[in-house]
């Protein structure tokens, strides 16, 4: 399973309830007439990403497909027929976005459960086995994400979770609360 998350903000004189509702009749008509390949979509309000221009509060969409065929049909569907006026008018309230390619790599999707996300690489000298081994006693309770294409400027892994996690502190991971929007 493959994930296409796309980050971005809002420009400052749209107010936050305008456009998280334009958001949420997106995430609405999009999963009520999905394409072909894609499963389902979550968005989350997230605070002070790293990675990002916009310095306080932005919002994280995640997007679940069978595979990367589907970006073109997701793509095209999100601007046409039931869906085009609902993305139409919740990207007209953007200021900015970025994104990147996800592949999971350990767990099972559980986004609809996601409370924090931990952003982290893989420490240097380490291999990928043993570092999927290290992050095995939270991914039997956690889905872990690996970046699959470098399209953002964000770390190489992604661990959802629904509460706070002891990690090892050689992961020098980013915590980031998400608030559920969709």
């Amino acid at each position: 399973m493959l994930a296409y998350v796309f980050w971005h903000w809002r420009r400052t004189e749209i107010e936050r309830d305008t456009y998280e509702q334009h958001l949420l009749r997106f995430h609405q008509a999009l999963n009520e007439h999905k394409p072909q390949g894609f499963v389902l979509s979550s968005s989350f309000r997230i605070e002070l990403a790293p990675w990002l221009p916009a310095k306080s509060e932005a919002y994280e969409d995640w997007y679940l497909i069978d595979g990367s065929a589907v970006l073109d049909r997701l793509e095209q569907a999100a601007i046409s027929g039931a869906r085009q006026a609902a993305h139409d008018q919740a990207a007209s309230g953007a200021l900015g976005g970025t994104a990147g390619l996800y592949r999971l790599r350990a767990g099972t999707e559980s986004l609809s459960a996601a409370r924090v996300a931990y952003w982290l690489a893989k420490p240097p000298g380490i291999n990928y086995t043993d570092f999927y081994r290290l992050l095995a006693p939270w991914t039997s309770h956690c889905d872990l994400w690996g970046r699959q294409m470098t399209l953002g400027p964000t770390s190489e892994f992604c661990l959802h979770a629904e509460t706070n996690l002891a990690l090892p502190s050689n992961l020098n991971a980013v915590v980031m609360p998400l608030e559920k929007i969709w």
